[in-house]
């Protein structure tokens, strides 16, 4: 029987995965701990930049817990027609430093600092096709409407309609 070797988190990763976000097209990266899509707890760093995008959605039926263990981020919730409910600043200088997003509650992850990190655990199996809907107001990534969106969620408070 093989045995199984642990997994070890290190600076010079996150330091890594920096560097590689700011090199993407996407401004972000990911490093995945748990082993494939199937495994039925997804876990994952994710660094992303301060253009990074990260289109308003949810997941059906899950949760989502997430810690933020270097920088800054906004997480904003929605409502079904763009609403803004809840808008918290999240990382390790906030004295807020961890979240749970419900099942079926539509959010985004706005970098409100270069080079931030937070490391995400949800229930899987994740399939690409089904586990994630995207908010149907909201800009595909990639599209020219995407910079002017990203603009008006800096600027979004509890209350105003992002669409």
């Amino acid at each position: 029987m093989e045995q199984e070797i642990m997994k070890l988190v290190t600076s010079r990763m996150i330091d890594e995965m920096i560097v590689k976000a700011g090199e993407s097209p996407r401004f972000r990266t990911n490093y995945n701990i748990h082993e494939s899509l199937s495994d039925p707890v997804q876990r994952l760093f994710i660094a992303a930049g301060l253009s990074s995008y990260f289109r308003p959605h949810r997941h059906l039926g899950k949760s989502e817990f997430a810690l933020v263990i270097r920088g800054l981020f906004d997480v904003i919730l929605f409502d079904d027609e763009g609403t803004v409910t809840e808008r918290v600043s999240i990382g390790p200088d906030t004295g807020i430093v961890g979240l749970e997003i419900p099942a079926d509650q539509c959010h985004t992850w706005l970098p409100m600092a270069e080079a931030s990190v937070f490391f995400e655990v949800k229930q899987g199996p994740y399939d690409p096709s089904s586990s994630l809907v995207f908010a149907p107001w909201s800009p595909e990534e990639g599209s020219r409407q995407v910079k002017v969106f990203q603009e008006k969620l800096l600027a979004v408070r509890i209350g105003d309609k992002i669409t």
